[in-house]
């Protein structure tokens, strides 16, 4: 049995400013999201996961972006992601949560 919740470390500028290279986030595990919220995806025929922004659903994943626009590389590139996780809260070096709420 897989545990609800997992950790990632946000590597590059894609997400800033809401996020900065280094910053320790606390993922919800599952496919929910909804527009507007950080999320952790993954690209088909692109290796590791990636925190970007929720823009909108698509026929078959959702269309995201990093909020640097000009530092990211995200569905623009690559197309529609599969949602992974709901990025829940930062838990380091600068606690705060990130989206409603962990339901």
């Amino acid at each position: 049995m897989s545990m609800p919740f997992f950790a990632v470390l946000v590597h590059g500028p894609s997400m800033a400013p809401t996020l900065r290279h280094g910053d320790a986030l606390l993922v919800r595990r599952g496919p929910y999201a909804r527009p507007g919220d950080v999320v952790v995806v993954r690209f088909p025929n692109e290796d590791g996961l990636f925190v970007k922004r929720a823009v909108r659903a698509a026929a078959r994943g959702w269309w995201v972006e990093g909020d640097n626009q000009i530092g990211s590389d995200d569905s623009r590139r690559y197309g529609v992601a599969e949602v992974v996780g709901r990025v829940v809260l930062r838990y380091w070096p600068r606690p705060g949560l990130l989206n409603r709420g962990a339901g």
